[in-house]
């Protein structure tokens, strides 16, 4: 395992040298302003008619169309949805420089060839470990959050240094630079998203909650029991794994936790999660999705109302409307 810190990285490497970040969503706008608050050239490249545009300009940006921000930039960063940069990579590659370096938070678009980049371009990857949000107020506060760095093309013999750069200008190398590759980063990426964090968590909590209802309990304390005090667990989880997590909850959570987690747990879903992570190695979970998104996502806007629509919406509508201080 290779970690980067500070000490690792050459700070002159981006200096006097534009930044074009394409996209001002949550990673775009950290991005930007870290990097600009670091003393670097940054332009921001937006749709003139987008709402990005003026909010850009009012964090103090100079603000460019894509097609524009990118004709003298050393590097590039292609922070919109993964979705969206196949296009834009077509809408701005005749105007990127020679020999100039395209940055991705995420390996999607390189991994499952959806871009395929110029070959007298470097390639990197810096995929800071946590929200836009998160990246800016850390940097803020001094610090900075770890992030995974990786190169997929390096022509110029330089890609690494200049990976570093960009992330220690964005306060990355404070929390911790972790070398992986877009593989890597892409796959784990994917599978953590639908079996554990995303998919997994949900449908275990939308599971949970049924199970109760339909044994006849009010669902308002399902919800509470499933739903609510789930951040109190994540929280103890994410601030110091396991041994905090049992440390500050009661001796019979943990025998429960103990002897019933690996039932609910067990082979079978284990084996689910080995066919997903199977799919997104072999590129059909990829070759879905891009399909879906040619055709209009009509299955995923069906999912997702059919998601939206559940009981544990409602009643969770209704209890959160009592704790004003989740609005804080």
């Amino acid at each position: 395992m290779q970690i980067y810190s500070e000490s690792d990285v050459n700070v002159d490497k981006l200096t006097d040298k534009r930044i074009a970040v394409l996209g001002y969503g949550s990673q775009g706008r950290a991005h930007a302003l870290n990097l600009k608050d670091s003393g670097l050239d940054v332009v921001a490249g937006l749709r003139p008619d987008g709402a990005s545009w003026a909010k850009a300009q009012a964090d103090g940006l100079e603000v460019q169309r894509p097609e524009d921000a990118v004709t003298d930039a050393a590097l590039v960063a292609f922070l919109v949805p993964d979705t969206a940069q196949p296009a834009l990579y077509e809408q701005v590659v005749d105007g990127i420089p020679q020999a100039a370096t395209l940055l991705f938070a995420h390996g999607f678009n390189i991994h499952y060839d959806q871009i395929q980049p110029r070959e007298d371009l470097d390639v990197v990857l810096i995929a800071p470990k946590g929200p836009g949000d998160l990246v800016r107020r850390q940097y803020q506060q001094g610090k900075g959050v770890p992030c995974l760095v990786a190169v997929a093309q390096d022509r110029s013999g330089e890609a690494m240094a200049t990976a570093l750069a960009y992330a220690h200008g964005i306060g990355g190398s404070r929390g911790g630079i972790l070398e992986t590759t877009f593989a890597e980063e892409t796959e784990t990426d994917l599978f953590g998203e639908q079996a554990v964090l995303c998919g997994g968590a949900t449908e275990l909590v939308l599971a949970g909650f049924d199970t109760l209802v339909k044994a006849g309990y009010q669902p308002e304390v399902a919800y509470f029991e499933c739903m609510h005090e789930l951040k109190l667990i994540v929280d103890l989880l994410h601030e110091g794994g396991l041994k905090k997590m049992h440390q500050f909850i009661s001796e019979t959570a943990k025998w429960g936790d103990l002897k019933s987690g690996p039932r609910v747990i067990d082979a079978h879903v284990r084996e689910r999660m080995q066919e997903i992570l199977a799919e997104i190695q072999d590129g059909s979970f990829a070759k879905e999705w891009v399909a879906e998104n040619r055709q209009g996502r009509s299955e995923y806007q069906r999912m997702l109302a059919a998601d939206l629509a559940h009981p544990i919406e409602t009643v969770g509508r209704e209890l959160r409307a009592r704790m004003p201080w989740l609005e804080e």
